[in-house]
């Protein structure tokens, strides 16, 4: 037997709250009386069909509203989580913690990982933040992160992360393939290679009004004028296209834009932003002759190098590079800047010329690489990087179009002995029974007819 006042007795009709069954308010007052002076057994005044309906009905309104409140706690635990996806300059802060979240959130993102002493990370910083902006000003999907290689040790092993910056593509939200990228370390480079790899590769145009923006907006653009999208030279003209990733690509049949631009014919026509301002090619329209037209084209006759250019530099099919060593300080510098591009005119598409400032800090360890000193600037060096990089040195150290046209000329024709660099012959080489050899007077000592020369190396 249960009293009334039994905390196990529980009524749901009644809502107990304490555990205690209360007795009905509108029961008399003389049965109130009784039952509360008589034990007896735990029950409710409701008929018992109606205590098991109405009992039906409070667990599925208490079912409800727990159903309810978990819908809710949930959501607010996801709109949490995504706040913690911070940006700065438009770049998605990305942690471990975030980092799957990201990718469902934004399935076509560009990610940088990053150490903060990394001056090549600093120095693409802006460009990277800058490229961010473009695309979500256009309202792209296309998203800019980066990752804090130094704090997040184990995403960064997770990505085979091995030096700074590492910049890497992932596409359609896939976190086990990312692709390297391979372009070039400003915005417009950024933004190119990404629409390249997630639309078309080429863009149709219509108007006059979008073929001028597209050669606004871009350093380098492409335009192929066809009047049949489906002829051979067409198709070639899209390969070439499909195959080049840090470049757009358009292509027309539009009669008004032929006409502004003077294109009589189908051809190709790449507009650049330096030098010539625009280019037409007039070769045999295969996919391999266009790369080749555009490749030749695209970097201007002498580049400078900087941390943004420096891909674009190594990164190109010329591997053989000419440098000149000047500061911009020098007060005849335009003079000769004027005869490095002169001469450089005709060997586009051989040597890529380039300009190193050798005022500048950061390029001081290029000068010891070629065994040469500030003061010794200007100098011209040139250099293969093929699997052996081997370096030249002209004879001649006036820099004037015509000197440098014939060291380039003499290369072209295999006609130079490669330049060994060397210490100085020290004054007391040859005081000793064992002589000292460097590269200055090696050949005449290691090699001399008359003598067995045996070299410690």
């Amino acid at each position: 037997m249960r009293t009334a006042a039994d905390p196990s007795g529980f009524c749901v009709h009644c809502h107990v709250s304490s555990g205690r069954h209360k007795t009905p308010a509108t029961l008399p007052a003389q049965r109130r009386e009784k039952t509360d002076r008589t034990p007896r057994r735990n029950f409710c005044l409701e008929p018992a069909a109606d205590r098991a309906r109405n009992f039906s009905v409070t667990v599925r309104r208490k079912s409800s509203t727990a159903t309810m409140f978990k819908l809710l706690l949930l959501c607010t635990l996801a709109v949490a989580s995504r706040a913690e996806i911070s940006e700065e300059e438009d770049v998605l802060v990305l942690k471990k913690s975030n980092f799957e979240e990201a990718l469902q959130a934004h399935p076509n993102m560009l990610v940088e990982f990053y150490a903060p002493w990394c001056g090549h990370c600093k120095a693409l910083a802006p460009e990277y933040a800058k490229a961010a902006g473009m695309l979500k000003a256009e309202g792209s999907a296309l998203r800019l992160g980066k990752v804090d290689a130094t704090e997040e040790t184990e995403l960064a092993q997770e990505y085979g992360v091995r030096g700074y910056p590492t910049i890497k593509f992932f596409k359609g939200g896939d976190k086990e393939s990312p692709k390297e990228y391979s372009a070039g370390r400003q915005a417009d480079d950024i933004v190119n290679w990404l629409k390249k790899r997630t639309g078309p590769a080429v863009t149709t145009l219509t108007e006059v009004t979008e073929a001028e923006s597209l050669i606004a907006d871009n350093e380098v653009a492409v335009i192929g004028f066809f009047k049949d999208a489906s002829s051979a030279d067409a198709k070639a003209y899209e390969k070439a296209a499909e195959a080049t990733d840090d470049i757009p690509f358009a292509v027309t049949a539009s009669d008004a834009i032929f006409s502004k631009f003077e294109v009589s014919k189908d051809g190709v026509v790449l507009f650049k932003k330096f030098d010539e301002g625009r280019n037409t090619f007039d070769g045999e329209m295969t996919k391999e002759s266009i790369l080749a037209f555009v490749k030749s084209n695209q970097l201007p006759l002498v580049i400078e190098f900087t941390e943004q250019t420096a891909p674009k530099i190594f990164g190109g099919e010329i591997k053989s590079h000419i440098l000149m060593f000047l500061p911009k300080a020098a007060s005849d510098f335009q003079d000769k800047m004027d005869q490095f591009k002169k001469a450089a005119s005709g060997f586009k598409g051989q040597i890529l010329f380039i300009f190193i400032d050798s005022d500048v800090d950061d390029n001081q360890r290029i000068l010891e690489f070629f065994g040469l000193k500030k003061e010794e600037c200007p100098a011209v060096r040139l250099i293969t990087l093929e699997d052996e990089m081997t370096k030249y040195r002209p004879e001649s150290k006036d820099i004037t179009a015509e000197s440098i046209t014939q060291f380039c000329t003499l290369f072209v024709e295999g006609k130079l002995k490669p330049h060994l660099m060397s210490q100085d012959i020290p004054e007391d080489w040859d005081k000793t029974p064992v002589r000292v050899l460097v590269g200055k007077n090696f050949e005449e000592v290691a090699f001399d007819p008359t003598k067995n020369v045996f070299v410690e190396f």
